[in-house]
């Protein structure tokens, strides 16, 4: 009998209920790496309370000119965040592609998870909300 192993879960943000036991459902493996590092990037500092460092603090950033600079300055908030703040990942590339039009940047993060042996890209956006 195959024994099924998981590295990693976490319960999923959205509290979704498990449609057989209607329990809070679970995030696993790399989905649980995702979702780590989306509330990362998205996290403001000092927005958890009892842990005030937590987070890119990537939203002051957001409002300032889309140029050069604060591309740079994206790019390595979200490399300190994810050193500090996810030891699962190790990351490998980090593509940080500005969109004035949409008035948003695209991250694409390559990495490796301890555990797993293959590379994975997510991608996500950030945009600001007023």
């Amino acid at each position: 009998m195959a024994r099924i192993t998981r590295l990693y879960s976490d319960i999923d943000l959205n509290f979704n209920a498990h449609p057989a036991s209607a329990d809070v459902t679970k995030k696993i493996d790399i989905n649980a790496i995702k979702q780590s590092l989306t509330a990362i990037l998205k996290t403001r500092q000092y927005e958890r309370h009892f842990v005030p460092e937590f987070g890119a603090g990537l939203n002051a950033l957001l409002f300032e000119p889309i140029d050069y600079i604060t591309t740079n300055l994206i790019k390595q908030k979200i490399r300190l965040a994810i050193a500090n703040f996810e030891p699962r990942v190790g990351l490998l590339n980090l593509d940080v592609i500005p969109q004035e039009e949409e008035n948003r940047y695209e991250i694409t993060l390559t990495f490796t998870v301890v555990g797993l042996p293959d590379p994975i890209v997510y991608t996500t956006f950030l945009k600001r909300l007023r």
